[in-house]
């Protein structure tokens, strides 16, 4: 059974950082590409970054976020994590983790709530 359990969400002033962590089981993790999504209420999901299975490859972020936030991943852990730097208000959603095949197929976790208010 695949499990995408993300971890790390929470209340956070603007300005303030926070690290999401996704940890995955049930699948090959290394062979995945992995994504961090966000879903905010009467809004369209969007893709917040993406880290291809090929180490080589730079990430890829969405224009909301260039700059301030920065995906990684531990292939060893099975885990990719969000740093999210200088948070704002626009940035609450819920973060959802995504891992892709192109064979295998896609998976999502169940996302964690991260609200960014004064």
């Amino acid at each position: 059974q695949v499990q995408l359990v993300e971890s790390g969400g929470g209340l956070v002033q603007p300005g303030e950082s926070l690290r999401l962590s996704c940890t995955a089981s049930g699948i090959t993790f290394s062979v995945y590409s992995m994504a961090w999504y966000r879903q905010a209420p009467g809004k369209e999901r969007e893709l917040v970054a993406s880290k291809n299975k090929n180490r080589f490859l730079s990430a890829v972020y969405g224009e909301a976020v260039k700059g301030r936030f920065t995906i990684s991943r531990d292939d060893t852990k099975s885990t990719v994590y969000l740093q999210m730097n200088d948070l704002k208000p626009e940035d609450t959603a819920v973060y959802l983790c995504n891992a892709r095949h192109s064979s295998r197929g896609e998976f999502w976790g169940q996302g964690t709530q991260v609200t960014v208010s004064s």
